[in-house]
């Protein structure tokens, strides 16, 4: 169980930093409504859409679309993160992250750009080359540079809890109490944070990292638990193996799964819906947001 201390001190956080929305450009974005992230892989080993955006014009082309879909944050990754997936050293992820990043900048100037990655350096260059927000897998723990260089840099942090890197967290993961755990991880990391003066996070379980099939749908049927912090949570269940594994069924056929995992995690409190397929989880949100405005008073 978590300690009593534990919680007195998730509620100081609770009630120092309740906020729905974030200061993303220089102007607040709203997130009181949920939105959509849509996923950009940059990287040839991805689990479902990896080689497929390899060239300039093919990622202005899905990111163009995903914005007409109405994909309200592009998340970059030049990365994979899969499980087992191998570990690219930062000359490589920069090689292919930073161009995309200053044509994407260009062309979509209205547009936040998110960049997934867990190194400092690499944030850095991200945001100096026209991205608006970094999505650290880590939750910091990969580079203990990262919390100072999110402060420094004055953008939005997403914090996602995972047990260890790619290569090896799903081998044998293992919680006594599984939301308690990550519960008292993120009042940690959220801790350092604040006292850097970082106040707009958003805050991520980490579905399928470090996690079992029970795992993820536990965490799923308490997400609510995470609205502890009064912070956006996002949801990224897109097409995953949570999905593939329960249903056996293929990457390609996971999309009505990844709709279904969607509107429950709408309906437990998520406000940002990280997918591959922008249109349908728009769609998710529409009917969410009418079931929400219908309840009866009584």
């Amino acid at each position: 169980m978590v300690s009593k201390k534990v919680s007195l001190h998730h509620k100081s956080l609770v009630m120092e930093n309740s906020q729905s929305s974030i200061n993303c450009k220089g102007k607040l974005f709203d997130l009181n409504t949920p939105c959509v992230m849509g996923i950009l892989n940059i990287t040839p080993d991805s689990f479902y859409d990896g080689g497929k955006y390899s060239s300039e014009e093919q990622c202005i082309n899905q990111v163009q679309q995903m914005i007409l879909d109405g994909a309200k944050i592009i998340d970059i990754g030049s990365v994979s993160t899969r499980p087992g997936a191998k570990e690219v050293d930062e000359k490589e992820e920069l090689h292919r992250l930073i161009p995309v990043i200053k044509v994407l900048a260009d062309k979509f100037p209205d547009t936040i750009l998110s960049v997934d990655t867990w190194r400092s350096s690499v944030a850095k260059e991200a945001i100096n080359s026209g991205a608006h927000i970094i999505n650290d897998i880590s939750g910091g723990l990969f580079d203990e540079q990262m919390f100072s260089t999110i402060a420094s840099l004055n953008v939005p942090y997403i914090m996602m809890h995972t047990s260890g890197k790619p290569e090896l967290m799903q081998q044998n993961p293992h919680y006594e109490h599984l939301v308690n755990e990550i519960i008292a991880f993120f009042a940690k990391q959220l801790s350092q944070l604040r006292k850097l003066g970082v106040h707009d996070v958003i805050i991520d379980p980490g579905f399928g990292f470090g996690k079992t099939l029970d795992h993820n749908y536990q965490l799923m049927e308490k997400l609510e638990s995470f609205q502890l912090f009064d912070l956006p949570i996002l949801v990224g269940v897109s097409r995953k193996s949570m999905i593939q594994k329960l249903l056996n069924i293929t990457a390609d056929e996971a999309l009505n799964g990844t709709s279904v995992l969607n509107t429950i995690a709408l309906l437990n409190g998520a406000k940002i819906l990280r997918v591959h397929d922008v249109k349908e989880a728009v769609q998710a949100i529409e009917i969410v947001n009418k079931i929400k405005s219908t309840k009866s008073p009584h």
